[in-house]
Parts: C-alpha cells; sequence; structure tokens
C-alpha cells in the first residue's frame, strides 16, 4: 500500500470520527484543511431517494447562491439581432447562430453555462447529443432558453448554480472557495440546500435527502446531519 502524504494524514485525523456535523461545523473543517496551492472549490453532494430514470422522479434546478461561487463564468448564447446584441452587452463571452452550432459540432466547447432565445432552439436542439450529457443544454426550467437574455447571462456571470440528479440519485455542486469566509460558505450551503429541497419531484417516496457531504477538492469529506442542513 502507498504511504499516504503528511498533508493526507493530518487531514484524516482531522476528520476522524467526525460524522453528520453542523453545517457551520462542516464549513470549518472542511475549510481549514484546504491547503492545496491553489483556491480549492468547497463542494456539497447530496445523495436523493430518488431514480432519475423515471420522470416524475428527476431531480434539477437552479439557484443564486447569495455569495456567489468564485468561479468566472464563461457564457454562450445563441441568438439574433439585438437579443445578440443584448447578450454582447450583459457580458456573454461567445454570441452565435449557425456558426456557433457548427464550432460546437466541430468539438470546441469552451464556455460553461449556455443560454438561448426560443427561436434558436431548433439549431441548439441539433446539439442535444453534444450539450446533453455535459449538462449544457438549454432549458426554460432552469431559465436558460428565455427572451431576457440580459438577466439570463448576469445570473450565470453573478453565481448561479444549476443542479441535476444523476444516475445514482446524485447532486452535486461547487458552492464557493476556500477563501471564503466560513459565514459565507454555510449561507451558500443552506441556499444550495433550499433549492434543493423546493425541487423535490412529485413521485419521490421516502426519505428524499438520504445524505449530504462536504468537501474540498482535494480534502476528504464529512456528512452533513440532514435536518440541519437547510437554511434555518
Amino acid at each position: 500500500m502507498a504511504k499516504l502524504g503528511k498533508r493526507t494524514r493530518a487531514a484524516r485525523e482531522a476528520f476522524s470520527g467526525k460524522h453528520n456535523v453542523s453545517v457551520e461545523e462542516a464549513v470549518a473543517l472542511v475549510k481549514g484543511n484546504a491547503k492545496a496551492k491553489f483556491d480549492e472549490t468547497v463542494e456539497i453532494a447530496v445523495c436523493l431517494g430518488v431514480d432519475p430514470r423515471h420522470a416524475d422522479q428527476m431531480v434539477r434546478g437552479v439557484v443564486g447562491l447569495p455569495n456567489g461561487t468564485g468561479k468566472s463564468v464563461r457564457v454562450a448564447v445563441f441568438a439574433r439581432g439585438p437579443k445578440a446584441e443584448e447578450a454582447q452587452a450583459a457580458g456573454a463571452d461567445i454570441v452565435g447562430a449557425e456558426d456557433l452550432m457548427e464550432t460546437i459540432q466541430g468539438g470546441k466547447i469552451e464556455f460553461d453555462r449556455c443560454i438561448a432565445t426560443p427561436d434558436m432552439m431548433p439549431i441548439v436542439g441539433r446539439l442535444g447529443k453534444v450539450l446533453g450529457p455535459r449538462n449544457l443544454m438549454p432549458n426554460p426550467k432552469v431559465g436558460t432558453v428565455t427572451m431576457d437574455v440580459k438577466a439570463a447571462v448576469e445570473a450565470a456571470k453573478g453565481g448561479e448554480v444549476q443542479f441535476k440528479a444523476e444516475k445514482a440519485g446524485v447532486v452535486h455542486a461547487g458552492v464557493g472557495k476556500a477563501s471564503f469566509g466560513e459565514d459565507k460558505l454555510v449561507e451558500n450551503v443552506r441556499a444550495f440546500m433550499e433549492a434543493v429541497l423546493k425541487a423535490k419531484p412529485t413521485g419521490a417516496k421516502g426519505a428524499y435527502v438520504k445524505k449530504v457531504a462536504l468537501s474540498s477538492t482535494m480534502g476528504p469529506g464529512v456528512s452533513i446531519d440532514v435536518d440541519n442542513a437547510a437554511a434555518q
């Protein structure tokens, strides 16, 4: 067995015996043990009692984190004419129509969020197999198919986070950076959990939230008391 590094051993010792702690304690542990040479992302993973293969158990949504994500988000917008100009003025990184479609079909995806006006969806629809698996497909349910391009771009740039349950019923997202103050990370975690709870599907049976865990990019994870995870 490979020997554990000094930093890894120290982190494991700090987390030893810590299970189902409060959001505040989890944030303090994760933040205090984020020792990488870069500003690590603080990540949340929520295990849900749903089966996303069934339409009435799919969980997806969007939440504006009160303190942002600390991440620079690159936004692409499918639009023409005045709406294209509106997107550019709002700070979109890439704006186009057929030309953007061809760029994406060629394998060049240089954005983290994709927004489209409704009239562009026949074009965007051809990219389903490319954008869908990457969770980049514009969707009116999360506000990325809209005529209010300005608001959508500003929200994406301002720390809005999209989430979607994966095959195993797990939802995960970045909720800030290790450099954030503890209070800001706590606020973001609670805001994210509130959004997940509000997105509970009609087909969910039994316990909806089964487990919540917090970690940093390079650090171990710690479980949070489910009843303590949402806003108070």
